[in-house]
């Protein structure tokens, strides 16, 4: 790939230099004036004044802006769950109308629906879904996302997940990040006990994943109903001696998972819901990030992550998603930050930082979320001279340029629509058709 420069910006958010954990004030966002980027082989080479760049580079191919312009480093969803089967707005529904989770599973909903709905669906719709899904993403800035398994709860099907994760990052021009959350509930067609279910991904599931290369995170939801502190230790304790990195689904409903992040070092500990003075002052003491997923708060009407004492404690504060069929839908990462701001009380500056550079730093990725020499050309490009006005839209300011790894990234220009939900039958989509289509 030849070199090219883009710009003029109007501002350019570098998010270099910031501190790795704690507050940030706002005047420490470094924001250029008048600057390009020079790209090449898919990397930053140079950040400059957009014209000393051309000047120093003659002949070069020029990308150049005329609108005022806002760039920013490409943003980072640490969190989601966008391979998955089915709906659940029926329990979305009951749950308004006031059913309690336990009324929503026994009617049929719940965690075990979607499981039942993924295993069904064909291979070749499952990644259609998954990648409409990130198209949606990536459009809207989102140019790294991690994406869990935990809808098939078998060996045979988290395999499946896992490769159906993989063949799509083949596909997709961003980036998905695969976590392996077999541990996710214990399956309602597995006759034995939590530990036993645990034992058996432990001997046969995380093996045949490390052999095949396909991920190299293990997550567990550590909460009442799932699978407790004290179960969920020898999994945790075998994926980490296998090498394996850990995140934690933790305090969401009650305490007990953040010590269990805290003490295998995870990479992050996700949800904190129920976060207390004590998990709280756990986490600051630890590299653990802690991460807001302010989308299950809105789905489920609950409280939001204790986001400003955590960062007024010193933690790493990362914000995702948490896009999932049941309790957080929506999906939308910068709404969902923008919201949280509000209610926590959080600066411009650490809202960004979660969702760029802290949320990498969860993720254990250092070659992106930053605008400076060596780094990714991953960056999305917003219609305004302020970068004030990306928050203050609430989500409503979509980006109208996206850049991955130095290439632009096509809109979706047919809009977001789920696969799943259109009345076609799977065997009559061509293959070469959809190899053939630009993501």
């Amino acid at each position: 790939m030849e070199e090219f420069i883009i710009g003029p910006f109007a501002q350019l958010l570098t998010m270099d230099g910031l501190p790795p954990k704690g507050p940030i004030k706002d005047h420490e966002l470094e924001v250029l004036t008048g600057a390009g980027i020079l790209i090449k082989d898919g990397k930053i080479k140079k950040i400059g004044q957009f014209e000393d760049l051309v000047i120093e580079n003659p002949g070069g191919f020029v990308h150049e802006i005329t609108m005022p312009s806002v760039a920013m480093p490409g943003l980072i969803d640490s969190h989601t769950h966008i391979l998955f089967g089915g709906s659940r707005a029926k329990d979305y529904a009951m749950r308004n109308a006031g059913s309690s989770y336990q009324e929503i599973a026994a009617a049929g909903g719940g965690i075990w629906d979607t499981v039942q709905h993924t295993r069904e669906q064909g291979e070749l719709l499952m990644n259609l879904a998954m990648i409409s899904r990130a198209v949606r993403h990536r459009d809207s800035g989102v140019t790294t996302i991690e994406v869990k398994t935990g809808y098939g709860l078998s060996v045979e099907q988290e395999i499946k997940m896992l490769k159906s994760i993989s063949a799509a990052n083949e596909m997709f021009s961003g980036d998905l990040i695969s976590t392996c959350l077999a541990a996710h509930i214990k399956p309602k067609d597995y006759d034995g006990s939590h530990s036993d279910y645990l034992r058996e991904m432990m001997e046969k599931l995380l093996p045949e994943i490390q052999r095949e290369g396909l991920s190299n995170r293990i997550d567990a939801f550590v909460e009442e109903g799932a699978f407790s502190a004290e179960i969920i230790h020898p999994y945790f304790a075998r994926a980490k001696e296998m090498g394996f990195d850990i995140t934690v689904h933790a305090d969401q409903f009650s305490p007990g998972g953040s010590a269990v992040a805290a003490a295998f070092q995870a990479k992050s500990a996700d949800h904190l819901e129920a976060s207390g003075t004590k998990e709280i002052e756990l986490l600051s003491k630890s590299e653990v990030v802690a991460t807001a997923l302010p989308g299950a708060s809105i789905g489920l009407g609950c409280n939001f992550t204790p986001a400003r004492r955590l960062l007024d404690a010193g933690c790493c504060l990362a914000i995702a998603s948490d896009w999932n069929p049941g309790s957080a839908p929506m999906g939308n990462l910068i709404m969902q930050a923008a919201v949280l701001g509000t209610f926590e009380k959080l600066t411009n500056a650490e809202v960004l930082a979660a969702i760029t550079v802290r949320a990498a730093k969860a993720l254990d990725l250092n070659d992106r979320a930053v605008l400076g020499v060596g780094k990714l050309a991953d960056f999305c490009i917003f219609p305004t001279d302020d970068y004030r006005e990306i928050l203050y839209h609430q989500g409503m300011m979509q980006p109208y340029s996206v850049w991955k790894n130095g290439s632009y990234c096509v809109p979706d220009n047919v809009g977001f629509h789920d696969p799943e939900e259109e009345d076609s039958d799977e065997e009559g989509i061509d293959l070469d058709d959809l190899l053939a289509l630009d993501f």
